[in-house]
């Protein structure tokens, strides 16, 4: 299943700009079974914030009707011949849009928080100092808790990493285009292997350097002992041992682990787009009308129809 399921898309979630990060806000390569799928079952948020971007927190707060008003507003920005139809291009430099926006606004965000003087640079101590000044309380307070507790000095550990990795004139200091590959290092070629070690250290539970069958499922699936194993998690198994182990040796190693989370020739705005026309496409040709993304509104930008709540207006969108 992860064969068809895994990476669509690498996001990395920003961190706090002026307290030590919280483990939500840890540096995290978005797996796509976390994400498109889980459990092998749609999950129709990854669809929300792959056509919405940050808008998709936004029309969370909406009723039905209103999302519907501003999805056909949307919907008029991405149909940019005016023919009336959203092809699969069309949608497709959307996406790449809405994500490019999401980086842009973070880094942009992020740089101004961490250098509030406007330097050209911005040197390793300072950015150490400002995001993990009381580190050694924190761990105190982790001291006493199970072993799966959020560790402060993995996360260090991570970020002076991916910093060094980022940092390529290698002065401690970095530009604002390497504090970007910093943040989102999905979006820079040389960050591709730090990815690769942080997905590997979040399933490589015994720290062998390798991940086993028992470690592949392990991180989307945990057995009971009354619950029968579930068709997917076979099928999962038997892509492991097909498809993944490419040696054989019952395990992944880094090179196989990378061809796995980050497939060649991928892109991931092409098959979301693909996804979306398939899901909304009622008539078949391959392209859809302004009516048929609104009657699936739900696919497109969300579904909570109990929530009302108040309508969140943003700036120059609506």
């Amino acid at each position: 299943m992860r064969e068809l399921m895994f990476l669509e898309m690498l996001i990395g979630f920003s961190i706090l700009a002026t307290a030590i990060p919280k483990p939500d806000n840890e540096h995290h390569v978005l797996h796509k079974d976390e994400s498109h799928y889980i459990n092998s079952q749609h999950n129709s948020a990854f669809d929300h914030e792959a056509f919405l971007g940050e808008e998709a927190k936004t029309f969370d707060h909406l009723s039905p009707e209103e999302s519907t008003r501003r999805l056909g507003l949307i919907v008029d920005r991405i149909d940019k011949d005016k023919d009336g139809y959203v092809t699969q291009e069309e949608l497709k430099d959307w996406i790449m849009y809405t994500q490019q926006r999401y980086i842009r606004d973070d880094v942009e965000r992020q740089w101004s928080s961490h250098n509030p003087e406007g330097k050209e640079k911005l040197p390793w101590t300072e950015y150490k100092n400002m995001v993990y000044y009381d580190i050694d309380e924190r761990e105190k307070e982790n001291e006493n808790k199970s072993a799966d507790t959020f560790s402060y000095l993995q996360m260090l550990k991570r970020d002076r990493r991916r910093w060094s990795t980022a940092d390529l004139d290698g002065d401690d200091a970095l530009t604002k285009e390497e504090f970007t590959a910093f943040l989102h290092a999905e979006e820079a070629e040389h960050m591709k292997d730090v990815i690769v070690l942080e997905t590997m250290e979040d399933i490589d539970k015994d720290e062998d350097g390798k991940i086993s069958l028992t470690e592949y499922i392990g991180d989307m699936y945990r057995e009971t002992a009354d619950e029968e194993e579930p068709e997917w998690v076979k099928n999962e198994k038997e892509q492991f041992s097909l498809y993944r182990d490419k040696d054989g040796d019952g395990f992944l190693n880094a090179d196989e682990v990378k061809t796995w989370i980050i497939p060649a020739e991928f892109d991931h705005a092409e098959a979301e787009a693909r996804h979306l026309i398939y899901e909304a496409d009622t008539d078949a040709d391959h392209k859809l009308t302004k009516d048929e993304i609104l009657e699936k509104y739900d696919v497109f930008v969300g579904s909570q129809a109990t929530d009302f709540g108040e309508a969140l207006a943003r700036h120059d969108e609506f």
